[in-house]
């Protein structure tokens, strides 16, 4: 195991972090594609390379000699300046690492993909989403960043279909330590510790560890099939809950005044409006966030659990630890 090549794109990010931090532990070399540097515990621990995913040439030459490749390299926000460049990233970003990974001897590709393209925004069903639930189509999606994550989707399932090694792993929303870039989910635990969120659209949502998250992508390496999808997924959980657990942890008075859906889907368009065409910078309320927010997002992990042998971290102590890491970096005072 000692002797193992593991290449991580994205390993510098949220998840990718962590899955990184997790495969030194177990003794892989890790190698790590990314345009950022990896966390400063890591550097001195991993090989690491500065690399867009879009660069073919340079991504081939980072898979050599390496035995597993995990895909997480993303633009995973909501919204941007240029709705292009989700597409450029997210999309063919996949296809330019894929096509660089058939070249290679890889035993195993994990690729990442999301719990957005599981569900239209349009379904009010609150059934919970499994692996054998059929996808929506892509105009079914709620946004730029949905969609171009199903069109790598699609990307990984045809390089199944031409035989490559590859597992595609659905993570939801992951909370938790080390957000250096401050994803979507990190935002919103900050919003609301901080005081900057006074009320709340009470949604239904899966909160999961992002060290479960990262578990359950080496688990896919190294229990997962070839072919298959498993959604790595923890609690189902009203928002409004979520409120009192972070009250329970931070002492902080949470926000009460619950938001209709139509008020908050009113705010979205505005907010998104004055994003793209005057402030250009990212709208209070992402249009494509209200609309995954206006969806039951519940899931089923039980695929995840026994093929793969997922363990899940209490909620509760997955949202501390996503307070605690807030605090110690100074976002909000205690």
């Amino acid at each position: 195991m000692g002797n193992r090549v593991s290449v991580v794109t994205g390993g510098s990010g949220f998840i990718g972090s962590h899955v990184v931090r997790q495969l030194v532990a177990q003794g892989d070399q890790v190698r790590v594609l990314d345009l950022n540097p990896p966390a400063a515990d890591l550097a001195d621990r991993v090989e690491f390379r500065n690399v867009s995913i879009l660069d073919r040439d340079a991504v081939g030459q980072a898979l050599a000699g390496a035995d597993r490749l995990f895909h997480l390299a993303a633009n995973p926000n909501l919204w941007a300046r240029d709705k292009s460049q989700l597409a450029e990233v997210n999309f063919h970003g996949t296809q330019t690492v894929l096509a660089a990974a058939a070249t290679s001897a890889l035993e195993r590709i994990v690729v990442t993909s999301t719990e957005t393209i599981l569900k239209s925004y349009k379904d009010r069903s609150s059934e919970p989403i499994s692996e054998k639930s059929r996808l929506p189509e892509l105009e079914a999606l709620p946004g730029y960043y949905s969609r171009s994550k199903m069109r790598a989707d699609i990307a990984a399932r045809q390089a199944m279909d031409e035989g490559l090694p590859v597992t595609i792993v659905n993570p939801t929303v992951p909370v938790g330590e080390g957000d250096v870039s401050f994803t979507p989910p990190t935002k919103m635990i900050l919003g609301f510790v901080d005081g900057s969120t006074p009320a709340y659209l009470d949604c239904v949502l899966n909160l999961i560890a992002v060290q479960d998250v990262a578990a359950g992508h080496i688990l896919a390496a190294e229990k997962g099939r070839v072919g298959e999808r498993y959604i790595l997924s923890g609690e189902n959980v009203r928002l409004g809950r979520v409120l009192e657990i972070l009250e329970e942890i931070t002492g902080k008075p949470m926000p009460k005044r619950k938001v209709p859906y139509w008020l908050s889907y009113a705010v979205g368009v505005v907010s998104e409006f004055m994003a793209d065409y005057i402030t250009r910078t990212p709208p209070i309320a992402p249009l494509e966030g209200v609309r995954v927010a206006g969806t039951a997002m519940s899931f089923d992990n039980t695929k995840a659990r026994a093929e793969l042998g997922l363990k899940l971290t209490p909620l509760a102590d997955a949202l501390r630890q996503s307070v605690d890491w807030l605090r110690a970096e100074g976002h909000f005072a205690p």
